[in-house]
């Protein structure tokens, strides 16, 4: 099963008519992710209910994983909540008339979002970075693999067979989806007599849980094939990307 993004999360916990069908439908029947929503849900409805919330500020560790994660330039690396504290800038008014003896464009004033969502904006995104930190705080990572190209394919990308309390699964990274039909996700032997398909891979990552009991020793292969929409479910023997797990 491929867990919904942090980030799809916490938009449905402020706005329950964002996403899909599906969408909801795996968060009635993934309790990891309905967890995380639950938690979403909570920091809203307490935003909601107070308009001016006080809020505590957050560290600039925050920041610095917010920063790390989304790999913003360097220039970014200051904390903007630290940055914007202190008195603005005094600046002088821009002239009403341009160079060229033109009026300025005139822009469109900004829109003032509510109170609360605003407030609930903020604290959502802080639960969703503490659920994550307490998530991952506890992932360890057993192996993990380079995925290279086969034949006429181009994508690359790096699989990651990480444990979050007891429970296994392969986390699969692509460049790029080049899938004619879909992207499925395989464990396979070294000889290729064995194989087990951990599921559909619908973009260009994913999380894919590991059978209990399967031995990655015996299944150290991580294959992503084109699958033709043919109803089939064998491998199409057209592979993608392929590489072997390694600790």
């Amino acid at each position: 099963m491929q867990h919904l993004d942090p980030e799809l999360i916490s938009l449905l916990a402020l706005d329950d008519t964002v996403g899909d069908r599906s969408d909801r439908d795996h968060l009635r029947t993934c309790s990891q992710c309905a967890d995380e929503y639950q938690a979403c849900r909570r920091a809203v409805n307490a935003a909601k209910a107070d308009p001016n919330p006080q809020l505590e500020s957050p560290g600039p560790h925050v920041w610095q994983a917010i920063h790390r994660e989304l790999g913003l330039s360097p220039e970014l690396a200051e904390d903007p909540l630290r940055a914007n504290s202190g008195p603005a800038p005094v600046r002088s008014l821009p002239s009403k008339q341009t160079s060229a003896g033109r009026p300025p464009s005139r822009k469109r004033p900004a829109r003032n979002l509510p109170a609360w969502l605003a407030a609930a904006a903020a604290v959502v995104l802080l639960a969703a970075i503490g659920v994550s930190w307490i998530v991952n705080r506890n992932v360890a990572t057993l192996a993990q693999a380079d995925l290279q190209p086969l034949e006429q394919y181009a994508a690359t990308g790096t699989a990651r067979v990480v444990e979050t309390n007891g429970i296994r699964e392969l986390e699969i990274r692509l460049s790029a989806n080049e899938a004619r039909g879909y992207q499925e996700v395989w464990l396979i032997k070294p000889d290729l007599s064995g194989l087990v398909s951990l599921g559909v891979l619908d973009s260009d990552r994913g999380r894919f849980p590991i059978p209990q009991g399967l031995d990655l020793s015996q299944f150290p292969i991580v294959d992503v094939s084109d699958e033709p929409l043919d109803g089939n479910p064998a491998h199409s023997s057209v592979s993608i990307v392929r590489g072997s797990l390694g600790t």
